[in-house]
């Protein structure tokens, strides 16, 4: 994973939500760009979810960047 691409991802207008998988097998949903944090090196994201809880990913271990198909993550009915 590079960083332009999670930048270029993160900066679409307009937003699309996505998901990253991992090496280990972990997917991690990014559902706004303001739960989005690239590191000044470029080396680590941080992600954070709706209730808070944060993940802190090196961008070298991030296999796959999904959009899901037509733009939307799963998401809850108002």
């Amino acid at each position: 994973m590079t960083t332009n691409l999670l930048r270029s991802t993160l900066n679409a207008q307009p937003f699309v939500p996505f998901i990253l998988h991992l090496a280990d097998g972990r997917s991690i949903p990014v559902k706004h760009r303001e739960f989005a944090m690239i590191s000044p090196s470029g080396r680590t994201v941080a992600i954070f979810q709706p209730d808070d809880a944060a993940n802190f990913v090196d961008l070298l271990l991030v296999t796959d960047l999904e959009i899901p198909a037509n733009g939307s993550a799963k998401r809850r009915k108002r």
